[in-house]
């Protein structure tokens, strides 16, 4: 291959990479604010903040009961600090389904958070 063909395949090739890179980095730029509200309010126990962007169905199946042993169990790790790196983007049940890995500063297991948003309403939010 000559030198300027080799030079025409970089750059092509660091287009393509770069096209990838702002089209991950936007969805999880407008979902990214979702979950930290949703994280803050399973960290304080908020359950008005939790279902506030929620859809209809999960207003109604969501109590405050449930937020409550959700948040027994995770707020203290959260307080403690964590990372939230992106892991990508699905397509399910005509949501967009949008993955995370938590990664606790305290060393314990990391949890995937998987945000369901149907309309720009949270569908679904499942800590696993």
């Amino acid at each position: 291959m000559n030198a300027k063909r080799l030079v025409m395949a970089a750059i092509c090739g660091v287009m393509t990479l770069s096209a990838v890179v702002c089209l991950a980095a936007g969805a999880e730029d407008s979902a990214r604010p979702v979950l930290d509200k949703l994280l803050k309010a399973v960290q304080a126990n908020d359950y008005d903040s939790f279902v506030a962007d929620g859809t209809a169905e999960v207003k109604a199946a969501l109590t405050k009961q449930m937020l409550e042993g959700v948040s027994a169990q995770i707020a203290p790790r959260l307080k403690k600090g964590y990372d939230a790196t992106y892991l990508g983007e699905l397509k399910q049940s005509g949501c967009k389904v949008y993955l995370w890995k938590l990664a606790y500063k305290d060393g314990g297991d990391d949890i995937l958070a998987k945000l369901s948003l149907k309309d720009g309403k949270v569908a679904g939010f499942l800590l696993q």
